[in-house]
């Protein structure tokens, strides 16, 4: 039983010797960011250690601007000091521009009647915006709201489309678009389903925009515009209380 035990502690001792540094440590500190996220950038975190009774407004700020600064600013530090590279090998550059904006622009508009779509339900509609009803009742809080959910997406996309994605390329090849794809989806979890499913496919485009284009910028560019659209929309539907997907609903939007 001892040898066995021995035996068994040596071969994976051998196989753990086998494995690349840079994406051993790639698949660990993404991990390990991840769980700070859920766990130590939540609303619900911020509500509890402040013990405060704000509608979503300040917890919503607190996740942006955390989140903002572990799926950053620590991969940001992390890449020339641990990994001894280039922020430009992880996607941090302006890579094939004219793909990206083409592919930015053609995507942002297949999604729009998909998100006016979703929109109509009230449920959906009201998810949204996730800084609660103090942004949904001043619409001069919007602009600054939308700067902090720039600041997570930009943050995000970096850390899914850039850090991992380009940081898993060169061992994995194509496979790195389905290894970031699968967290991003599991992370939209208690989301609306529509949207918790479409993660998938939209985890899929966005990555593959991001190899082609050779950047995560463009991911940015995209995943920022959808979120001002459906915040926006929610909030216009909120105020006119027009529901549902018709022509009718879209005039209701601007005449109340």
């Amino acid at each position: 039983m001892i040898s066995q035990f021995k035996a068994e502690i040596r071969n994976l001792s051998k196989a753990i010797r086998t494995l690349s540094f840079k994406e051993s440590f790639i698949f660990l500190s993404v991990a390990f960011i991840t769980f700070l996220s859920m766990y130590y950038a939540s609303p619900n975190f911020f509500r509890k250690i402040f013990d405060t009774s704000d509608d979503k407004f300040y917890s919503s700020l607190y996740w942006f601007s955390a989140d903002g600064f572990l799926m950053f600013v620590i991969p940001v530090m992390l890449i020339p000091l641990v990994l001894k590279g280039r922020l430009s090998d992880f996607g941090f550059r302006v890579g094939d521009y004219r793909f990206g904006i083409k592919s930015s622009v053609l995507f942002i508009v297949v999604m729009l009647p998909f998100l006016w779509i979703a929109s109509g339900s009230k449920s959906f509609a009201s998810t949204y915006p996730q800084g609660g009803s103090y942004v949904r009742e001043n619409i001069d809080v919007l602009l600054y709201y939308e700067l902090f959910v720039g600041f997570y997406m930009f943050a995000w996309e970096f850390f899914w489309r850039g850090y991992m994605l380009f940081g898993l390329k060169e061992k994995f090849g194509y496979y790195s678009i389905f290894i970031q794809m699968v967290p991003f989806f599991i992370l939209h979890r208690g989301k609306p389903d529509i949207e918790t499913f479409a993660s998938i496919f939209a985890g899929l485009v966005l990555g593959i925009q991001a190899w082609r284009a050779n950047s995560f910028i463009y991911c940015f560019i995209v995943h920022w515009s959808i979120m001002i659209f459906v915040d926006v929309i929610s909030v216009l539907r909120y105020k006119s209380q027009s529901y549902g997907i018709g022509p009718d609903a879209f005039i209701k939007l601007f005449t109340n």
